[in-house]
């Protein structure tokens, strides 16, 4: 795992690659409807899977404006489906592209960024966006990813415009001259700002229980439903066990609170070469390669960083509020 993450090898998206990643730039519900109904109908018009994944007021809208024919059509509340942005790449976007019968050609519009999204997500964010043009590069699948103009900074608009290779709005469509997935991939890479008022462990082989141990009794402290405790637990027994598999033998475990969520960090002298590492479906027959993947899958948020020097990983569960009745956290997080 020598590979670094700007290695110049990492494969572009081709002139003539049949995948194709807009983003849609919009204003306003009637530019909304405008730039996405179309798109939805010509899909199902040409007989090919048609899928949505946005969040809730926009999936309400679609729904809406598509009528009768909304029934033919997957539909997902991004808020909660890609609460993480990690697994919308194999939870949703491969699931249904992997899933089109031969010969089509499917069709998704997936708004993982929105004007809700908090500072600490937004950078998964960008890498999930820039990801997506290696993952599914050579494919004939098309991802049309809306961006609400009046309401996103204007630095959010510009990282989309470095993330996808096509440009539309309510006028026109375009290359995008400011395409560049290498840079942003690197430029989200960010190392992390140190804990504040951490439990701490020093672990190898002998503390894995030790780890999970520390970590449960931590987030129970903190008031982490029970439920999440044990995803908690498999999150860090997946990550601490990756360490000292592929890390270095051995590693740090940190645990706190920050923004109302319980955070485990993982850090070890590993690196990670494989920037799509945890965002691949792996076939039930396939030994290994299912870490990261899952801990995507069971929290709420996953930060990494990763250089020839070490990895830290940061894995995120929300801790549940006052106003959230029995259920309502695990329907927050789709799952």
């Amino acid at each position: 795992m020598k590979e670094q993450l700007n290695n110049p090898g990492i494969p572009l998206p081709r002139e003539a690659d049949p995948f194709d990643h807009p983003a849609f730039f919009y204003s306003g519900e009637q530019e909304y409807v405008a730039g996405t109904v179309p798109y939805l109908l010509d899909g199902l018009a040409a007989g090919d899977p048609v899928a949505v994944a946005v969040p809730g007021p926009q999936l309400e809208l679609l729904r809406s404006a598509l009528g009768g024919r909304a029934s033919e059509v997957r539909m997902l509340d991004m808020t909660q489906a890609g609460r993480n942005p990690g697994r919308i790449i194999p939870g949703v976007l491969r699931s249904f592209a992997d899933a089109a019968p031969a010969g089509t050609r499917p069709r998704i519009i997936g708004e993982p960024i929105w004007a809700g999204r908090s500072a600490t997500e937004y950078p998964a964010c960008v890498q999930h966006e820039a990801l997506i043009n290696l993952a599914f590069e050579g494919r004939t699948v098309s991802i049309l990813c809306p961006y609400d103009a009046a309401r996103l900074p204007e630095t959010v608009l510009a990282d989309a415009r470095a993330t996808h290779p096509v440009l539309r709005d309510a006028a026109s469509e375009r290359p995008s001259d400011a395409y560049a997935v290498e840079r942003m991939i690197r430029r989200y890479n960010e190392p992390f700002p140190p804990p504040v008022e951490a439990v701490s462990l020093k672990f190898s082989s002998e503390d894995l229980p030790e780890a999970r141990i520390l970590a449960s009794d931590e987030a129970r402290r903190a008031g982490l439903d029970r439920s999440r405790v044990t995803d908690l637990e498999l999150a860090v027994s997946e990550l601490a066990t990756n360490t000292v598999l592929h890390g270095g033998g051995s590693g740090t475990l940190h645990a706190w609170t920050e923004d109302g969520h319980f955070v485990c960090e993982v850090r070890d002298r590993g690196h990670i070469s494989d920037p799509l590492a945890g965002r691949r479906p792996v076939e039930p027959a396939a030994v290994g390669g299912r870490g990261i993947l899952m801990v995507n899958q069971v929290a709420d948020l996953v930060r990494v960083h990763t250089s020839v020097t070490g990895t830290a990983v940061r894995v995120y569960f929300a801790l549940p509020t006052p106003q959230d009745g029995p259920g309502r956290a695990a329907a927050a997080r789709g799952r």
